[in-house]
Order: C-alpha cells, then structure tokens, then sequence
C-alpha cells in the first residue's frame, strides 16, 4: 500500500517537473528572453489559488439572470442605437437581466437588445430590411424611482454588436 502512494506522489511531481521545464522552454521559444522563474511560478501559484477562492467558486456556480423589467425602454433604446452606430434598436425584443440581489436600490443589469443596419442602397433601389441585423449587449446601472426601475442611461456601456446571419 505504501509502495502505491509513493508512486502515486513520484508520478505527481515528475508531471509537475515536465509541465514547468516545458512553460520555462516555451517562454524561451517564445520571447527569445531568458525567463524569471520565480515571476513565472508566482503568476501560476496566483491563477490556481484564484480559481480555488471560494467567492470565484460561488459566482460561477450563481443561478440563471434574474428578468427585470424597466420603464424607460424606449430611452435606453435610443442610447444603445447612439452608442453602438445601429440604424435601430427593437424595444420589443430588449430583454433586462442581473445577478444582482435586486432588493438594493442599485444594482447592475444587462440589456440584450436586436439592432438593425442602415438601409442598403447598393443595387439602385433601397432596401428596408424587416430582419435585424445586429444582437447589442450593453450593462448599465438601474435603480427604483417613482415610476418603477429605470436604467440609468449615461450608465451603458456597450459590450458587443454581433452580427446576425
């Protein structure tokens, strides 16, 4: 029993030795510099110990978005459209959702809206396409005010226009 558990260890830090002489070969290749070790085995030590920090295991293991809905739509719409260079924004298919406790006051959402692209004139005749072009992701601040929730609109910030197939 004794002889497996050794083994078992000497197979552990033998993978252990192959994996760093190979990062510290790469790095070499790589940057045609000699590598700081010591820099290279802090920034692993820091990684492990991150993805094991018991706050990062709860976020990642956080249920699905909770839906919010707001009453300013059509304004946040109109920042989106300015703010990401779409032709339009469709406030029938905004959808708001947090992770946030939503009990706060303020809290972070995340809007994910279809935009359209400006009219194509490139055959002689303008074409108006019914079908969105563009998903917009943008993240803004909300808060309760009398008239329900309300994003804050300077709050949004774009974080992708994908294009639509």
């Amino acid at each position: 029993m004794a002889n497996k558990i050794i083994r078992i260890i000497l197979i552990v830090v033998l993978f252990l030795v192959f994996f760093e002489v190979g990062l510290v070969s790469s790095y070499t290749i790589v940057t045609s510099e000699a590598p700081n070790v010591q820099a290279l085995l802090d920034m692993q030590i820091s990684k492990v110990t991150g993805m094991l920090n018991p706050q990062k295991v709860n976020d990642a293991l956080i249920k699905d978005p909770t839906r919010v809905n707001i009453s300013n739509k059509k304004d946040v719409a109109l920042k989106m459209e300015e703010l990401s260079n779409v032709d339009g924004v469709n406030v029938d298919s905004m959808n708001v959702t947090t992770f946030a406790d939503t009990d706060n006051s303020n809290f972070t959402v995340t809007i994910q809206a279809l935009g359209y692209a400006s009219p194509n004139s490139t055959s002689g005749q303008i074409i108006i396409s019914q079908n969105p072009s563009y998903k917009v992701i943008a993240n803004g601040n909300a808060s309760y005010k009398n008239d329900g929730l309300v994003v804050d609109v300077d709050s949004l910030k774009i974080n992708s226009v994908l294009k639509l197939y």
